[in-house]
């Protein structure tokens, strides 16, 4: 069902409404199938969305007045992107790197993803850059299958040294813009 989705830069008075939305897809995650590996209290939490805050990185999506999604833009990458395989150039000004894309659990399936994934871009290509770039960890394959029906690429595999939390390897993803 396709919603009316509004995205915009976050303000101080969206944290607690990102950070119940973090808490919400942690409890949605221990019930239901865990692809992506977040962990209530451990990540994301309402400190990654104020770092984000801060550096004027963070986004959210709003529909009828909810908090539907949110997602971090940085020009910086993960350490561990050294190690991989890119498409382009790695000369981060340029690039964006998508980090906790997370969709509430009540508008899962709406578009909100896909939405994001959509802003990203053309906030990137008003900035002049040349592509995207962000990772998922392996077998998280409702995420994959969105950023493939989004034209990103698949482009190897690292670890991101998140192995004490279960999560040994990453696949890597990037679109041209």
């Amino acid at each position: 069902m396709k919603q009316d989705i509004h995205i915009r830069k976050a303000v101080k008075t969206d944290i607690d409404c990102i950070g119940k939305l973090y808490e919400d897809i942690c409890d949605y995650l221990e019930k239901h199938k865990n692809y992506s590996g977040w962990k209530k209290d451990i990540y994301p939490v309402r400190s990654d969305a104020e770092k984000a805050l801060m550096e004027d990185a963070l986004y959210v999506a709003r529909v009828k007045g909810k908090t539907a999604g949110t997602i971090i833009l940085r020009h910086e990458p993960e350490e561990g992107y050294q190690n991989g395989s890119w498409l382009t150039e790695d000369d981060y000004r340029h690039i964006y790197v998508i980090y906790t894309l997370a969709v509430h659990p009540d508008f899962l399936k709406c578009g909100v993803g896909t939405e994001l994934l959509a802003f990203a871009e053309q906030t990137a290509r008003k900035e002049g850059c040349v592509s995207i770039r962000l990772d998922v960890v392996k077998g998280n394959i409702p995420a994959e299958r969105l950023y493939q029906r989004c034209g990103y690429q698949l482009t190897g595999t690292v670890s991101l040294g998140y192995e004490e939390y279960g999560l040994p390897w990453f696949h890597l993803y990037e679109k041209i813009l």
